[in-house]
């Protein structure tokens, strides 16, 4: 009998009898982590004999704290969140996958997900109109005239999948509907062949690296690329190492004018000095049980920041109050509570049962001594304390001047706004958004009473900052509404615009145009300030070049200074009625008038209420016309949603991976590569291959929509990618030619600047192999899995890098490109490369003897014939890894496992 056997148990809850998978007397499991507890029962309910075994579960529990990774485990999540941008290509490679399976003489019905995956449509509303009172509405017509096409596609997948659900558009952000409504903490499903009722462990993972919000409840979850979550979807565990485990240890409490933005933009820098990539972070300690559920689920979402795979809490009365405030049912909250005392994993420390875990790392923080503090220009890890703010961005303000810089204010003339002048260092946009923040209803009250005091003391946002509230739940607008303070943000231009992510994932929408052309004739500088969690330079909208992060409230202070040139504590926000100064010390909220609102308005019925029919859209959600079928009518004249190539003259058995030779680089690039860098993402232009793309098939620009609304079209997807206006191929300057922002390269053959799609396009017709060059930290950012489609479908078969960020290493493997890394402590530049040279790789068809090798030979001859040879690292780390690239990609490898 296998461990699984052993460990089956029966669990009684009011009255009702549970079966479940019992860890609390494994020997070993006192001393874990709350987060490999998660794992442990993981492996024990899903031992197989062959994927997972007892060896696992035992390697498992006898974790060194010290030891670095090594024991391979295989991780099955109970179930998997999309957003639509990532996730309308899901489920375009599985409509194309059953097209596939059939092609193969199969069924296509086995393509459908094998566990319950949601997909809440958060991504593509974007700020339009704003600072009127219908806002919402013209944001969300507009929304369906774009997305029509794809909304459609959803439809449709929605009846033809089975385990398939929707949150249609307008409802909220995956990562707070996750939270609020569709995280269960312990799930029940009722066995096949016994018909009892199996409870187990929630735990997910999600396409949108934010996933990790869910770590707040207790429930172990991270971001993935869309890749790796259709394999989760169609029932495929996810390889990893078990990782090393830092101990946050949370002590004291939060002091007055300080929010849970502040400790949250803290924790980050903190655990990026320390350095926690690949690794979890897990909160403990006497001082967790006095952080409310909300401020969890904020330091959670942050994971992504930190660069951990997770930032999680245990399970204590902190959970159930939130469950039972959101709206789950006292059964539920009971089975909770049972469950996780039962296999001890209730993180309450005055439990006389409680143990405290052993750690491979130890951090601490006093919450008492956080201040208030931003984020910026470009990374989130990059705190500023706000009392240094106006001194630091002066300091920073000089790297984004060029001498076609104007520095003497500009007059602009609108009729939206009136006349006013603008200048380097303004505040364009000034947004509330993104589930980080608005997720948490202490800083969203917060933002009401400071428009509340700003308004009854007759300040005003200034003209040119775009103002949007654009929070993640109903709910939200619910208890601001219900406290009064909704009118008070209208005041003051913060009309609701929609709930979506808005600003923080790009959709700021369009600046005013007389604005837009004054800031790009005079090269200005202006900046934005948002409520979110990314800041990556082109990120927000292309007019601005230095992003900020900052609470909700911050957010409204900023819109009413106008600029980051400013200095809180000596510098006035206006005048009063009477003619007094007003510094921001006046209008802020005390910690317990927030506390006394929050406590009063949010309530159990607001929950209810607003997710009683969250799967069933408005009137215009259930008036698309929805086509149906096993299989998707595909439309050869759609630029939305178009069959995927990648399954094109696939064969049941693959081919032997081989060595590269001839190799051209197409990039040539730095430190900090983002995923947003790389993947198509926001508006783009009519000059851009892509607008090229659409213009020659009768599209205006004004219907372009973004680059993540098209996501279902790998056409227009391919000709974006490497194509953010921030990006800098170092590889024109190796040449001799200009450096040209934006996805730009140099073609070899042609010998010519050009686009890299273009250039890709000559390669590919040549039959020459492609690589990119780059530093430290390539991928870093959101689990953009059109960062790895695109790079594989521009040819590119090879990518060296100093080091990855983990979620783009993973999505590059499964897309079947390979990751390498150049030897410890050098580089391209340190090993004299500049991308002139052709690239052989050697040692790769070792992986057709079951071998991962450790290093390829990498051979790189220069122009005159001289060559630098190198062994590159090898960063396939598992062998499940290496069975994706053996197969050209994860799905390749999935489809060939159904079709078995």
């Amino acid at each position: 009998m296998s461990v699984r056997d052993d460990q089956l148990d029966t669990l009684k809850v009011n009255g009702e009898d549970y079966e479940y998978y019992r860890i609390a007397d494994l020997p070993g499991i006192d001393h874990l982590p709350y987060s490999l507890k998660v794992l442990v029962e993981n492996l024990v309910r899903n031992i197989d004999g062959a994927n997972i075994t007892d060896d696992h579960v035992k390697a498992l529990l006898d974790w060194d704290p010290a030891a670095q990774p090594s024991h391979e485990i295989q991780f099955t999540p109970s179930r998997v969140v999309m957003q639509d941008f990532t996730g309308v290509p899901c489920i375009v490679d599985l409509a194309t996958m059953r097209d596939a399976v059939k092609d193969l003489g199969g069924d296509p019905e086995v393509i459908n997900p094998q566990v319950q995956s949601d997909m809440v449509i958060d991504h593509s509303v974007q700020i339009d109109k704003y600072g009127i009172a219908d806002a919402v509405e013209q944001n969300m017509d507009i929304e369906y005239q774009r997305n029509g096409e794809r909304y459609q596609f959803l439809r449709w997948g929605q009846q033809a999948f089975k385990n398939f659900r929707v949150v249609p558009p307008g409802t909220g952000i995956i990562h707070q509907v996750n939270i609020e409504y569709l995280a269960k903490v312990i799930m029940t499903k009722v066995e096949e062949n016994s018909g009892k009722t199996l409870a187990y462990l929630d735990s997910c993972v999600g396409t949108d690296s934010h996933t990790t919000t869910v770590n707040g409840l207790g429930v172990l979850g991270w971001g993935v690329g869309g890749i790796e979550a259709e394999a989760a979807m169609l029932g495929q565990p996810i390889s990893m190492l078990v990782p090393r485990v830092v101990g946050f240890k949370l002590i004291g409490s939060i002091p007055e004018g300080v929010t849970a933005t502040d400790v949250v933009l803290t924790i980050t820098d903190m655990l990026r000095q320390h350095g926690v990539v690949g690794k979890f972070v897990e909160f403990y300690g006497d001082g967790i049980a006095s952080v409310p559920l909300a401020n969890r689920a904020t330091i959670g979402n942050m994971g992504p920041e930190f660069g951990s795979t997770c930032g999680i809490f245990p399970i204590d009365g902190v959970t159930l109050d939130y469950l039972r405030l959101t709206g789950r049912s006292e059964d539920q909250i009971a089975l909770v509570e049972a469950y996780a005392k039962a296999n001890k994993l209730w993180g309450d420390t005055t439990d006389p049962n409680y143990v405290e875990p052993q750690y491979s790392e130890y951090l601490e923080l006093d919450l008492g001594t956080v201040v208030p503090s931003i984020a910026g220009p470009k990374r989130p890890q990059d705190r500023i304390k706000l009392s240094e703010s106006k001194a630091k961005f002066a300091e920073t303000l000089l790297a984004y001047e060029t001498d076609k810089t104007v520095q003497e204010p500009v007059a602009v003339s609108t009729d939206f706004r009136g006349d006013f002048d603008i200048t380097n260092g303004d505040v364009a946009i000034a947004s509330i958004t993104s589930c980080t923040n608005t997720s948490n209803p202490s800083v969203m009250i917060a933002a009401g009473l400071i428009a509340r005091n700003a308004h009854a003391k007759g300040l005003k946002p200034k003209p040119w900052v775009k103002t949007s509230l654009a929070p993640g739940s109903q709910v939200v607008a619910d208890y601001l509404k219900a406290a009064g303070l909704q009118d008070d943000l209208d005041a003051l231009g913060y009309q609701l615009v929609g709930f979506g992510c808005a600003t923080c994932i790009g959709n700021s929408g369009p600046l005013l145009p007389e604005i837009s052309e004054a800031i790009n004739a005079n090269d200005l500088t202006v900046t934005s300030v948002l409520s979110g969690n990314r800041n990556f330079e082109g990120r927000i909208s292309p007019d601005v070049k230095m992003n900020y992060l900052a609470s909700p409230p911050l957010v409204i202070a900023y819109a009413l200074a106008g600029t980051m040139d400013f200095d809180f504590e000596t510098q006035p926000l206006g005048k009063d009625s009477d003619g007094n100064d007003v510094y921001l010390k006046d209008i802020w909220p005390t910690n317990s008038e927030v506390a006394s609102v929050v406590d009063g308005t949010v309530s159990r019925e607001m929950f209810l209420k607003d997710y009683a029919s969250v799967f069933e859209g408005d009137r215009r959600w259930k008036g698309l016309d929805v086509p149906e079928g096993e299989l998707f009518a595909w439309n050869e004249d759609s630029t939305y949603v178009r069959k995927q190539t990648f399954f094109d003259g696939m064969k049941a058995t693959p081919d032997p991976v081989e060595d590269i030779h001839g190799a051209r680089v197409l990039a040539l690039l730095g430190d900090s590569v983002t995923t947003d860098h790389i993947s198509p993402a926001g508006a783009f232009k009519a000059s851009s291959p892509a607008g090229k793309y659409l213009t020659d098939r009768g599209v205006e620009p004004k219907n372009f929509n973004s680059y993540g609304s098209r996501r279902g079209n790998h056409e227009v997807m391919v000709r974006g990618t490497f194509g953010n206006i921030r990006l800098r191929n170092q590889l024109l300057a190796s040449v001799g030619e200009e450096v040209t922002p934006g996805g730009f390269t140099y073609d070899f053959l042609d010998q010519k600047p050009t686009t890299i799609f273009e250039a890709s396009r000559d390669y590919i017709e040549h039959d020459v192999p492609l690589v990119v060059l780059a530093g430290k930290e390539y991928g870093t950012g959101s689990s953009r899995d059109w960062a790895a489609k695109g790079t594989v479908m521009l040819g590119v078969k090879a990518v060296i890098t100093e080091s990855f960020e983990r979620i783009h290493r993973s999505n590059l493997i499964g897309m079947g490109v390979l990751p390498l890394q150049f030897p410890a402590g050098e580089s391209y530049e340190s090993l004299g490369l500049d991308g002139t040279e052709t690239y052989d790789i050697a040692g790769v068809e070792e992986l057709n003897n079951g071998i991962i090798p450790k290093t390829v030979h990498v051979t790189a001859t220069h122009e005159d014939g001289s060559a630098t040879e190198f062994d590159a690292v090898v960063r396939i780390d598992t062998p499940g890894e290496a069975d994706y690239y053996r197969n050209g990609g994860i799905l390749q490898y999935v489809l060939r496992n159904l079709m078995k």
